[in-house]
C-alpha cells in the first residue's frame, strides 16, 4: 500500500457490560434503592429484550417463588435477569432456601435482590452471605445523617469530576434540603452547567440553586393565580421536598395575588388591556400570561384568596383554633382558592 493512501472507515465496538451472578442493594435510602433498582431493570432490557427479565414483587417475592424460577430449566437465548422486591421481608430460613440455589446459579443468569430497610427490618444475613459466595455484589445505601450532608455532597461532585468547595457544599444543602436524591441531582446539574474539573464556590451555588428555587416558587404562585389545584400542589410540595419554608411560600403567593388583584380592579375600572400590559415590569412575555390569569378571573376571588392567606399566616405563626399543621393547612388554602 502506497504511503498516505486513504484509508477506509474505522469502527468501533461499544462496550458490552458484564454482569455478576448476583446483587443484592440494601438500606433505608429508600430512594437511592428504587433509582437503581429502576436502572438496573432498564440496562437489563436492553440487554436482553423485556421478556428476559423476570420481576418478583408484592406478593409474588417470596422465597419459594424465586427457588422454583433458579431451578427451572429454560430455553431463553442470552443473560437471564430476574429482580427481586422486598427480601428485608423474608425470615432466615427463606433466605437460607435461596441461599441453597445461590451456590448453584445456572450460566448466563443473574439475580438482583432489593431490601428497603427500616429499624428493626433487615435482610437476612443468610441471603448477605450467599450472594458474596456466589461471587455477587452487596451494596449498601444507607441515609446521611444530617451534619454530614455537606462532606457527603463533596464527595458525590467529586465522583461526576468537579471540586465543591465545603461551604459551598453547606449553602446547597440549605437551598435545596436534607434528601440525598434531590441533593444528587442538583450536584448533577452544577457538573453540566459548570463543566468538568471547575472549583464550586460559594457565590456559584448562591446563584444557581437560588434562581431555581425562584423560578419553582413564582411557577406555584402563577398556577393559583390561573386556578390550576393540581399544578399547584405539585409545585407547593416540591418545593416543601426540598426544603423551603411555608413562610417564603405565602409571601411568594400573596405578593402574587395582590398584583393580580391590583390589575383585575384596573381591568373592572375600565382600562384597556394593552395599557395594563405595558405598564407591566416583566419580559413581555411573562406579562401576557400573567394578564391572561388575570383575565380569567376576578377580584372577588383574589381579595378572598389574600383573606386565606391572612388566616394561614395567622395560623402558622401559632395563632387561630385549627388543630393542624402548616402544611394541612397549605393545602387546604391552595385546593379552596382554585376552586
Amino acid at each position: 500500500m502506497r504511503s498516505g493512501a486513504a484509508r477506509g472507515p474505522v469502527y468501533t465496538r461499544e462496550p458490552v457490560p458484564t454482569f455478576k451472578p448476583a446483587y443484592l442493594i440494601h438500606g433505608d435510602d429508600h430512594g437511592r434503592i428504587a433509582e437503581r433498582r429502576a436502572r438496573l431493570r432498564a440496562v437489563a432490557e436492553s440487554e436482553t429484550g423485556v421478556g428476559g427479565v423476570e420481576m418478583f414483587e408484592g406478593e409474588t417475592a417470596t422465597a419459594e417463588a424465586v427457588v422454583a424460577a433458579l431451578s427451572a430449566m429454560t430455553f431463553a437465548l442470552g443473560r437471564r435477569f430476574l429482580i427481586v422486591d422486598g427480601v428485608e421481608r423474608w425470615k432466615a430460613a427463606e433466605a437460607a432456601e435461596v441461599a441453597a440455589v445461590l451456590a448453584h446459579l445456572p450460566p448466563d443468569t443473574t439475580v438482583a435482590f432489593f431490601a428497603r430497610e427500616e429499624g428493626r427490618t433487615k435482610v437476612p444475613a443468610a441471603l448477605v452471605e450467599a450472594v458474596e459466595k456466589a461471587g455477587g455484589d452487596v451494596r449498601a445505601e444507607g441515609t446521611v445523617k444530617p451534619w454530614e450532608l455537606p462532606k457527603w455532597v463533596v464527595a458525590r461532585a467529586a465522583e461526576q469530576g468537579i471540586d465543591i468547595h465545603p461551604s459551598a457544599a453547606k449553602a446547597l444543602v440549605q437551598h435545596v434540603g436534607d434528601r440525598q436524591q434531590r441533593l444528587l441531582r442538583e450536584t448533577e446539574k452544577l457538573a453540566l452547567e459548570l463543566g468538568p474539573e471547575t472549583r464550586i464556590e460559594l457565590e456559584h451555588v448562591e446563584a444557581i440553586a437560588a434562581q431555581s428555587a425562584e423560578r419553582k416558587v413564582w411557577t406555584l404562585a402563577d398556577a393559583l393565580l390561573a386556578g390550576d389545584g393540581a399544578a399547584a400542589t405539585r409545585a407547593y410540595l416540591a418545593l416543601r421536598d426540598q426544603g423551603e419554608r411555608v413562610g417564603g411560600l405565602l409571601y411568594a403567593m400573596v405578593r402574587r395575588m395582590r398584583d393580580g388583584l391590583d390589575v383585575a380592579t384596573r381591568l373592572e375600572a375600565g382600562e384597556s388591556p394593552s395599557d395594563v400590559r405595558r405598564s407591566l415590569r416583566m419580559p413581555s412575555r411573562a406579562a401576557e400570561a400573567f394578564l391572561k390569569d388575570v383575565q380569567r378571573t376576578d377580584s372577588a376571588r383574589l381579595r378572598a384568596a389574600i383573606g386565606l392567606f391572612a388566616d394561614l399566616e395567622l395560623a402558622s405563626r401559632g395563632g387561630g383554633h385549627r388543630p393542624l399543621t402548616e402544611d394541612t393547612l397549605a393545602l387546604d388554602a391552595i385546593a379552596r382558592i382554585a376552586a
